[in-house]
C-alpha cells in the first residue's frame, strides 16, 4: 500500500483539501488529526430487540371511538 499525505482544513464539518489536490470519488482516506481534540457528540442508539422474534408481541392495534367527537354549540 502506497501512502500519501495532503493537507487540508475542516468547514463546516467538510474536509477541504489544499487547493490544486483532486482526489476521485470513492478514494479510500484516512484522517489523522495532530494535535487537536475532537469534539464529544452525544449519541443516540436506536433500540432493539433482544428476540427479535416477539416482534409481533408490539404490532399497534388501532381503535377509533367517535362516542365523543360531536362538537357542541
Amino acid at each position: 500500500m502506497t501512502i500519501t499525505t495532503y493537507e487540508g482544513v475542516v468547514e463546516k464539518g467538510k474536509i477541504r483539501l489544499n487547493i490544486g489536490v483532486r482526489l476521485p470519488d470513492n478514494t479510500k482516506v484516512y484522517v489523522v488529526v495532530p494535535e487537536v481534540q475532537a469534539e464529544r457528540t452525544a449519541r443516540m442508539m436506536t433500540p432493539r430487540l433482544a428476540h427479535p422474534e416477539q416482534a409481533s408481541d408490539f404490532k399497534m392495534e388501532i381503535i377509533e371511538d367517535n362516542s365523543n367527537a360531536r362538537i357542541r354549540h
